[in-house]
């Protein structure tokens, strides 16, 4: 399963940069890469991982701004059609081996 993590958080202060990095440094410390901008997905190998990594990004939400996370299937995720300008791209496959920490 494919974790997907959405966020419009607001930038115009010092405060409100320094909390929008923290947040996405957080997403890449725990294995999301980045799809688009303010859009970031992670592959999870069960529903036990993806709770955990949802129970993760609730804790760091930001007071302000919009947070939105998804789970997709993976046959629904190797749906997903990616263009570059009018070349299509094949969507990411998931990790052939799990990092052990």
């Amino acid at each position: 399963m494919w974790l997907f993590v959405m966020f419009d958080l607001p930038v115009k202060t010092r405060k409100e940069r320094k909390t929008y990095t923290r947040f996405r440094s957080n997403l890449l410390a725990e294995g999301f890469s980045m799809l688009q901008f303010s859009v970031y997905a992670r592959y999870c190998p069960s529903e036990e991982s993806a709770a955990s990594h949802r129970r993760h990004i609730r804790q760091w939400m930001p007071g302000k701004g919009q947070v939105r996370i998804l789970s997709v299937t993976e046959h629904q995720f190797s749906k997903m059609e990616i263009h570059f300008g009018k070349k299509r791209h094949q969507a990411e496959q998931p990790p052939q081996q799990l990092t052990l920490f």
